[in-house]
C-alpha cells in the first residue's frame, strides 16, 4: 500500500503547509471556515472540468418545503427531445462541507465520459441540519427525478445513482422503495460511522482525509451515538434494502475507510448483491477529484463510466 508517488508529493506540501502553521486540519476550522477551505482546494485538485456540458440549475422541494438546489449536465452528444439514460449524484463532504460547486469539475467529467446527463443534488449540511436530514433531503430528491423524469428528458427506469464519501453512503440507500436505479456506484463510501478499524489507524493521519476529522463530521452530524447505528448512516450495520441492484464499488486502499467498504463489499455479496469491486492502489480518499495531481483519477472515472453505459442500456 504505497502511496502514488504524484499523491505523495502533494500530501508533502499540505503536511508542510499543516506544520508551518499556513493550513489547518479540517477539524480545527469552523463548519464555515472548512467548506471554504474544501471549495478552495477542489479549484486547486482538478483540471477544472469541460466547459463544453451544458449546465442547468434546477430545485427540488424536499418534505418539508425546503427547496434543494441542483445542477443537470448534459453532454453535447445527447439528442433533444428523447429520454435518456441520466446519473443522480450525490458529493461528499462529511455532512459537514462540500456543494455543487466542489464536485463540479467531476460531475461535467462524468457526464462527457458517460456520454449521459448527470443531475448533482445540493442536500442540507450540519451542524445547521442534523441527522437524518441528508438522508431525507437524498430520497426526497430520488423521488422528484423519478417523478419528474419527463419534463428533465430522463427515463426513470434506466437511472443511475452515485456518490463519493458520505454521498456513497446516501447513494446506498436511495430508491429502496418504487423505482429502483440500475446500478448504485459507490465511491469510498462511510458505510460504519461508529467502526474502528485498522485503516482508521493507519492512516489516521497525514492521508488527506484524517480519522479525527471523521470524528468531526460526525459529532456536527450525529451527536447522539445511537444515531450512528442507524443504517441511513452507517448501511454495513442495516439489512440490505435492494439485493437485485448491482454495485459499482471504488475503493482507495491509503483511505481510512478502506476496511468498511471492504466489509461493506463482503455485506453486500452474502446478500447477493452483484458487486464489482475497484480497489485503487496508491490512492487516498477523495482522489477521484484529483486529476490535476495523479492520471489515474481519469482512469478509475472512465471505467465508471463504462460500467453506468453498461448497466442503462437498452434491453
Amino acid at each position: 500500500m504505497n502511496l502514488n508517488p504524484d499523491i505523495a508529493a502533494y500530501l508533502q506540501l499540505v503536511n508542510a503547509a499543516r506544520e508551518s502553521g499556513k493550513v489547518q486540519a479540517m477539524h480545527q476550522m469552523t463548519p464555515q471556515q472548512a467548506r471554504d477551505a474544501f471549495d478552495q482546494s477542489s479549484a486547486l485538485m482538478s483540471l477544472g472540468g469541460d466547459e463544453a456540458v451544458q449546465v442547468e440549475h434546477l430545485s427540488f422541494t424536499a418534505r418539508d418545503g425546503h427547496a434543494l438546489q441542483a445542477r443537470a449536465y448534459t453532454p453535447g452528444t445527447r439528442v433533444a427531445g428523447t429520454r435518456s439514460a441520466a446519473v443522480v449524484y450525490f458529493h461528499g463532504g462529511g455532512y459537514v462541507v462540500g456543494s455543487l460547486d466542489s464536485h463540479d469539475a467531476l460531475c461535467r467529467d462524468l457526464a462527457l465520459d458517460c456520454e449521459l446527463p448527470v443531475l448533482a443534488v445540493d442536500y442540507r449540511l450540519a451542524p445547521q441540519w442534523r441527522f437524518p436530514t441528508a438522508s431525507h433531503d437524498a430520497e426526497d430528491a430520488w423521488a422528484a427525478v423519478v417523478e419528474q423524469a419527463d419534463r428533465l428528458g430522463f427515463d426513470p427506469q434506466r437511472l443511475v445513482v452515485a456518490g463519493d464519501s458520505v454521498g456513497g453512503s446516501l447513494a446506498a440507500q436511495v430508491g429502496t422503495t418504487g423505482v429502483l436505479p440500475r446500478l448504485r456506484v459507490l465511491i469510498y463510501p462511510v458505510t460504519d460511522a461508529t467502526s474502528q478499524t485498522p485503516s482508521l489507524q493507519r492512516f489516521a493521519t497525514g492521508h488527506l482525509l484524517e480519522t479525527a476529522t471523521l470524528e468531526w463530521f460526525y459529532q456536527h452530524y450525529a451527536p447522539d451515538l445511537a444515531q450512528r447505528l442507524d443504517p441511513r448512516l452507517s448501511p454495513l450495520l442495516g439489512p440490505v434494502a435492494t439485493p437485485q441492484v448491482p454495485v459499482q464499488l471504488v475503493l482507495a486502499d491509503c483511505d481510512p475507510l478502506f476496511d468498511q467498504g471492504l466489509a461493506y463489499f463482503k455485506h453486500l455479496t452474502q446478500a447477493g448483491v452483484s458487486v464489482q469491486l475497484q480497489v485503487c492502489e496508491g490512492m487516498v480518499h477523495d482522489f477521484l477529484r484529483m486529476d490535476a495531481i495523479v492520471d489515474d483519477a481519469s482512469d478509475v472515472r472512465l471505467a465508471i463510466a463504462e460500467a453506468v453505459r453498461r448497466a442503462v442500456a437498452e434491453v
